[in-house]
């Protein structure tokens, strides 16, 4: 194994507990895709370019953008039933 290999394995073990540790949703899904990118820096260190180039299309762009567009979601559904409780 060589020192770029364990050290891309470092970063991806740090990262993933970084992102465990946060509890603001909106941070999470920006370490998420931080995330991402350092496994597929890890992937194309261990040299499966291939499976990199899909981590960065679906771990760093698709899968924060679903997140961010759900939690947007929620909370304009938690606002109109907020202005719903409080006209009554």
């Amino acid at each position: 194994m060589t020192v770029v290999q364990i050290m891309a394995l470092a970063v991806v073990a740090l990262g993933g507990g970084a992102v465990v540790a946060v509890s603001d949703p909106l941070r999470q899904v920006l370490l998420l895709s931080i995330y991402g990118v350092a496994l597929a820096l890890l992937f194309f260190a261990f040299q499966a370019p291939d499976v990199a180039l899909s981590e960065i299309v679906v771990s760093a762009l698709g899968l924060p953008l679903i997140i961010l567009a759900a939690l947007r979601k929620i909370r304009q559904h938690e606002r109109s039933q907020d202005e719903d409780s409080g006209a009554r």
